[in-house]
């Protein structure tokens, strides 16, 4: 198959996003797009590319003083009769449209079309980050090529609505239990009913009150809700065990530590297991590169209500904001769609900020 990712393509962010979308890449199947975007950076003269698995690295090295990453991921979640892309007036419908296809197009584009930066640039188009972490490609990369996310700055195109989204929450899943001891329910008294239990499980949940944290101007709202509950042996037994599975979103003020013994406080008294947690990431404004970035998009940033990939630059120690033309509400959803004006948009901010140098 001829790759429909020519240096003409690149060139127009529009028709780019649209050529993307209609090569499939759901999860774990993205060695057909990764072929096709290695292919057509190893035609960019000025860029050196590399690849690990089914993710792409690309990367100028002109000497400047700093180096900033823009990062995106290349695959979708499964195809909900939303394939091949369609386009009605200003909208381009399909899947990965918002989440993140615009936003891979905007780096390719800067990438195809931007040969001397104000910046040193890296492009990081990763594989599987729509699913379980163990296969992240930015995680996988970063492990075994840990100087491909060696930047002073890292801007993630995820899907906001051209709004700068600062940070992100961090998250913590666990595993709340209820005991008791089984019995027939023909004699119930002899038994002790877990599930019944779990009640007062459930009245700390309602009665719980989330913090709202602000930092540097980015309001943080934190929530715990249980997200599945689980028990019973069968239709004539008291059951003896009950699960109650609790998702704490938390301000990245918080560190997991902090996360643990928040969750420990609240459910004192129950067996309680974590099952994944991962940290969030500070709003990340006060390097250079993100008060220069923050000028040429002109709005005040927001805060990140969700975890994103940033939390992995964060780690590092590599301030990260979220950036891309898609509209979050509708990731994942059968009508996906991006508007054509918001990826206009967001190329033109993108060399707005990149090309003043």
């Amino acid at each position: 198959m001829a790759n429909p990712l020519t240096p003409d393509v690149l060139v127009d962010p529009v028709e780019l996003t649209r050529v993307l979308v209609d090569i499939e890449s759901v999860s774990r199947a993205e060695k057909v797009i990764a072929d096709c975007v290695e292919d057509v950076l190893r035609q960019t003269p000025h860029l050196s590319v590399e690849r690990h698995g089914n993710t792409v690295m690309a990367r100028t090295d002109l000497g400047r003083e700093q180096r900033v990453v823009l990062a995106g991921h290349l695959d979708t979640v499964p195809l909900n009769d939303n394939f091949p892309s369609t386009v009605v007036d200003d909208l381009i419908y399909g899947c990965g449209t918002a989440d993140m296809k615009s936003g891979v197009a905007l780096a390719l584009h800067i990438a195809a079309t931007l040969p001397d930066p104000r910046y040193d640039l890296t492009f990081l188009l990763y594989e599987a980050e729509e699913i379980d972490s163990q296969f992240n490609g930015l995680r996988l990369a970063g492990e075994a090529h840990p100087q491909w996310l060696r930047a002073d700055f890292a801007v993630l195109l995820e899907p906001t609505y051209g709004v700068v989204e600062a940070g992100c929450q961090g998250t913590m899943k666990a595993t709340v239990r209820t005991h008791g001891r089984r019995a027939h329910t023909a004699r119930a008294w002899r038994g002790v009913n877990a599930i019944h239990a779990a009640g007062e499980v459930l009245r700390r949940l309602d009665d719980y009150r989330p913090r709202t944290v602000t930092i540097d101007g980015c309001t943080y709202r934190e929530g715990l809700n249980a997200v599945k509950i689980s028990g019973g042996v069968a239709g004539n037994v008291v059951p003896d065990e009950c699960a109650i599975e609790v998702n704490l979103r938390f301000a990245p003020d918080r560190s997991e530590k902090d996360a643990l013994a928040h969750l420990h406080e609240i459910f004192s008294g129950f067996d309680l297991e974590v099952t994944d947690s991962a940290p969030g990431a500070m709003p990340g404004l006060k390097a250079a590169p993100a008060r220069d970035f923050l000028t040429a998009v002109g709005e005040e940033p927001a805060a990140k209500l969700g975890w994103t990939d940033v939390s992995r630059f964060a780690a590092l120690g590599i301030p990260a904001l979220n950036y891309g033309p898609g509209d979050p509400r509708l990731a994942h959803a059968q009508d996906e769609h991006v508007e054509i004006g918001k990826i206009r948009d967001g190329a033109a901010t993108l060399h707005r900020w990149l090309a003043a140098y």
